[in-house]
């Protein structure tokens, strides 16, 4: 999808106390699933390169200053547009501010994208499995949208954990649209699996993840063996307390933990935003 280039009607939108160094970027859709969660669109800057699963300072002008929060980048790195996926805080210094734009708004990123959900951080493996809760889904909508994920690995398992069947938002992109792709379908084939869970209502799949991982159901539905640091490689992103839980989960089966600069058997990443 190509980037509407940034009309005149838009550029006057642009707040005139801009900080230096950083990109100004126009607001090309945004859609609201929730009363807690929306996705919003926008420009994607000449020359920004970013790897799949890394995340940008995403801001807005408050007042006279900027604030900035993590934001993990939602589209792929072959992606013309950039994309984000968030919640809304009633009173978050950002997400009050941010829940309010609209197309033809401007919203602040900062030049160097960074994380550690990059595939550089694992070593080799057979299968990826990366799980999120929330809005932690963002990078894997990234990554699974990018053709080297599936270079390296034989079968890649999305699994999305929140609290409301509401809150799947992006349900329908794994279960359909990417198989009916033009381009990725060839490219993932068979290899993806989309793996659901629901923790407050009835769902078909219902529980937290780590329970679902320590009870074996997880295996058992998606037709898998268990964890073995030997073949599987995790990728993990979501709230503080789940991602302690599912580290240390990972670490009794002796994984251990990786970086760009030394690759391991499973990352996390820790600026996951919620406010």
């Amino acid at each position: 999808m190509n980037a509407p280039a940034k009309t005149d009607e838009f550029a006057a939108k642009v707040p005139a106390n801009i900080p230096d160094g950083v990109y100004a970027e126009t607001v090309l859709a945004v859609e609201h699933y929730t009363d807690h969660l929306f996705r919003f669109r926008m420009t994607r800057p000449a020359g920004f390169r970013f790897r799949s699963g890394e995340f940008a300072m995403i801001g807005l002008m408050v007042g006279d200053k900027p604030v900035y929060r993590a934001y993990s980048i939602a589209s792929p790195a072959w992606d013309e547009e950039l994309e984000f996926f968030s919640i809304k805080v009633p009173d978050g210094p950002l997400t009050s501010h941010l829940q309010m734009i609209k197309p033809g708004d401007t919203v602040l990123m900062r030049k160097k994208p960074t994380g550690t959900l990059v595939l550089d951080g694992l070593k080799p493996g057979k299968r990826l499995y990366m799980l999120g809760t929330g809005t932690g889904l963002a990078p894997w909508l990234s990554l699974a949208r990018d053709p080297e994920v599936y270079d390296r690995f034989e079968t890649v398992v999305v699994t999305h954990t929140v609290r409301e069947v509401g809150d799947l938002n992006y349900a329908e992109l794994f279960e359909k649209e990417l198989a009916e792709d033009e381009i990725l379908s060839e490219v993932i084939g068979g290899k993806l699996r989309y793996y659901p869970t629901v923790t407050l209502e009835e769902f078909r799949t219902k529980g937290r993840i780590t329970d679902l991982i320590a009870s074996g159901q997880m295996f058992a539905d998606l037709g898998l063996p268990p964890f073995n640091p030997a073949e599987d490689r995790v990728m993990l992103c979501g709230g503080p307390s789940v991602l302690a839980d599912l580290k240390q989960q990972l670490l009794d089966l002796g994984y251990v933990e990786g970086s760009i600069a030394q690759p391991g058997d499973f990352v996390l990443e820790k600026a996951f935003v919620e406010t």
